[in-house]
């Protein structure tokens, strides 16, 4: 069975986030969407917030499963049989980081990473970008699944 993992904070995940998954669940038989917990950092929704959006914008996606991880990456792939990383990169600078990542990665666990553009309407997405702007009263509807809309705009009410 070929089997990645997608990671992220998705804090909040936006329709880019979903992007790279629905494209990694056709490439995959199944992919893991792993929420990548760091304890230093406060994030707008708590873990188990962004577990359930997930859950919920991936329901239709029967191969992909959201789960959440404390620590190495690779580690977490290793404890589960999982041989691949799935990314999106946006732009130059996003791949100049992801590869040397993706390099310690390999070279720890031999887990490999595949690489995908992110496509076009959503090269300049993120979702710091989209928390500022809904933050601000913005209207980010149409860069983030409908749930997760619903979601910012109780956190900002």
């Amino acid at each position: 069975m070929r089997r990645a993992v997608c990671p992220g904070s998705y804090d909040p995940a936006t329709n880019g986030h979903l992007d790279v998954i629905e494209r990694a669940s056709a490439l995959f038989d199944e992919v893991v969407v792993a929420v990548l917990v760091n304890q230093n950092k406060k994030g707008l929704f708590a873990i188990e917030e962004r577990l359930d959006l997930l859950r919920e914008i991936t329901s239709e996606l029967p191969n992909v499963r959201v789960d959440s991880w404390q620590g190495l990456l690779v580690d977490y792939c290793v404890q589960n049989d999982i041989a691949s990383i799935a990314k999106g990169v946006r732009v130059v600078s996003d791949f100049d980081y992801e590869l040397q990542m993706a390099q310690m990665n390999r070279r720890l666990t031999g887990v490999e990473t595949l690489f995908m553009p992110t496509s076009p309407e959503y090269s300049f997405l993120s979702s710091s970008l989209v928390k500022e702007v809904a933050a601000h009263g913005g209207d980010v509807s149409h860069l983030v699944p409908e749930t997760v809309h619903k979601r910012l705009l109780q956190k900002f009410a």
